[in-house]
């Protein structure tokens, strides 16, 4: 199915629900991708939560030469479209140069913009002519008000579907803190939805041996104070097995706990739904 109009759907949840982005980090197999796929979309509907599957065909930011990049990229994007057929959901995947835009396209929905590269104005440009919805990744190094500059590369190109996601501000050399400030700041001055990545704000990179860490105990923590504060998504990567994970498993949710947080989110969404009224 062909997703004409990502930001409406993103809106369809009842009683105001967050929508989420979730996956793994890399698409490893067809096997791992469909049953990350199958489980994802089971709870999504059971919680009335909007899903954008997620998972990145290609690796291009790693720490070292010898680190998974991809299982080649055709192959890793046509399974990415094949999910879309298979579950009826959206797909969202990275790019990471301007050449890279028009072939993701043709079988994603959203095109991903790596923190790293947020104020490539080519990769922006890009990004927004092929029509499809664009998710611009906060650079650790922007504040937040410095990301509707982002924004405005993307409007001013002609595609108004823009969100940004939250994944933390460098702090010292290793470790990444999240500012909540920031949220209702992009809503405000960005005027556009805004996700908090949960998996990539646990991140420890910079590790001695080359291999990112994290900190996943505090996937529950980061995800409720994020919905606490009005984030409209949330962005999870998850595996059955995070510890065989090619890439990033260290700050992976398990693919067996997803649900119960997403119930205890879709609970505390509705408590602070339930607080704009009194």
């Amino acid at each position: 199915m062909e997703f004409d109009n990502i930001t409406e759907y993103l809106k369809s949840g009842k009683k105001d629900n967050f929508f989420l982005f979730a996956g793994p980090c890399a698409i490893e197999d067809e096997t791992m991708a469909m049953r990350i796929a199958e489980y994802l979309k089971t709870v999504t509907s059971q919680l009335d939560i909007p899903l954008v599957f997620k998972g990145s065909y290609r690796k291009a930011n790693r720490s070292r030469l010898d680190s998974f990049t991809g299982i080649g990229d055709e192959k890793a994007l046509k399974i990415l479209a094949k999910v879309r057929e298979t579950f009826d959901v959206p797909v969202v995947t990275d790019i990471h140069e301007a050449a890279e835009a028009a072939i993701a396209a043709s079988y994603v929905d959203v095109l991903q913009i790596p923190a790293f590269l947020c104020r490539q104005t080519d990769l922006l440009v890009a990004a927004a002519r092929t029509g499809k919805m664009v998710n611009i990744k906060k650079g650790q190094f922007l504040s937040p008000s410095a990301m509707r500059h982002a924004v405005t590369k993307v409007t001013e190109s002609g595609n108004s579907q823009v969100s940004i996601t939250e994944r933390g501000t460098t702090f010292g050399y290793q470790d990444l803190i999240v500012d909540y400030r920031g949220i209702p700041v992009m809503q405000s001055e960005c005027g556009c939805p805004v996700i908090m990545d949960i998996t990539h704000s646990l991140q420890q990179p910079n590790q001695a041996d080359g291999v990112t860490g994290g900190l996943p105990a505090l996937i529950g923590t980061v995800a409720k104070a994020a919905i606490a504060v009005g984030a409209d998504g949330i962005f999870i990567e998850t595996h059955p097995e995070p510890a065989r994970a090619k890439s990033d498993g260290a700050n992976m949710l398990p693919l067996g706990e997803i649900e119960m947080l997403l119930r205890q989110l879709s609970i505390l969404r509705m408590a602070t739904n339930e607080l704009k009224n009194i």
